[in-house]
This record gives structure tokens, C-alpha cells and sequence, in this order.
């Protein structure tokens, strides 16, 4: 959207750089900082783990675990096991003044729900 700027924060670098130099060739394009100390994580998503699961019933995780998996490949995107791999980031929203104002935990295996992103940027838009 006009008027936004992107960039993203990255936890680790050592560790997968090449891996990591894929995702940024391929995928994300813009600028890409290392949160030292983790202070985005902390403070937005509050530690989150990918051990937060929101069923333990093991066949709906196995069928979301297809459902990602074909997602990942539609869209080209490899993972991997390489790195620490527990901590969950999200989505944050600033507004021009630098100050957050909306936050989106990331789920694991679900896509990201664009529709309430968007709605949040032309909210922050219309109040700017």
C-alpha cells in the first residue's frame, strides 16, 4: 500500500545464511535487520513457541501439517530444521510516528490472514 514502508526481523545469522540469503533473493526483498536480544519478540509476541498448539489431536495435526507443506510448495517456499526453529514471530504494524499499533502473531502452519492486515494499514491510513 502507498504510504507504508516493509522490512523484516530476522532472529538469527550464522546459522543459516544461505538459507536466509534465498529467503531475501527469492521472497522478501526488503531490508532485513537482527533483532539482538530478541527485543521485537519479547515485546509483541511475548515469547510464543512453536509447541503452542491449538489442538493435540493428531490427525487434525497431521492434516494441517499437509496443508502446509502444499502451501509451502505452491508458493515455491522450502523449509528446513536447520537453526533454532521454536520462536514464533507475527506481523507489526507502525504507525509514522514509529509507535506499534497493531500486532499479528504468527500460527504455525496458517497462512496469514491478509484481509485483517490490510484493513489494519488503511485504518492506521485514514487516521494518519
Amino acid at each position: 500500500m502507498k504510504g507504508f514502508e516493509m522490512f523484516g526481523v530476522v532472529k538469527e545469522i550464522g546459522v543459516d545464511d544461505e538459507g536466509l540469503t534465498t529467503f531475501y533473493k527469492d521472497h522478501f526483498t526488503y531490508p532485513l535487520y537482527k533483532d539482538d536480544g530478541l527485543v521485537f519478540y519479547n515485546d509483541f509476541f511475548g515469547k510464543r513457541s512453536i509447541f503452542s498448539f491449538t489442538t493435540y489431536n493428531p490427525f487434525k495435526l497431521y492434516g494441517g501439517y499437509k496443508e502446509m507443506t502444499k502451501r509451502l510448495s505452491d508458493k515455491k517456499l522450502e523449509g528446513n530444521l536447520v537453526g533454532e526453529g521454536i520462536v514464533q514471530g507475527g506481523i507489526i504494524i507502525f504507525d509514522k510516528h514509529g509507535k506499534a499499533r497493531y500486532a499479528y502473531e504468527e500460527e504455525t502452519g496458517k497462512e496469514l490472514d491478509m484481509e485483517d492486515i490490510v484493513a489494519s494499514l488503511k485504518a492506521l491510513q485514514s487516521h494518519e
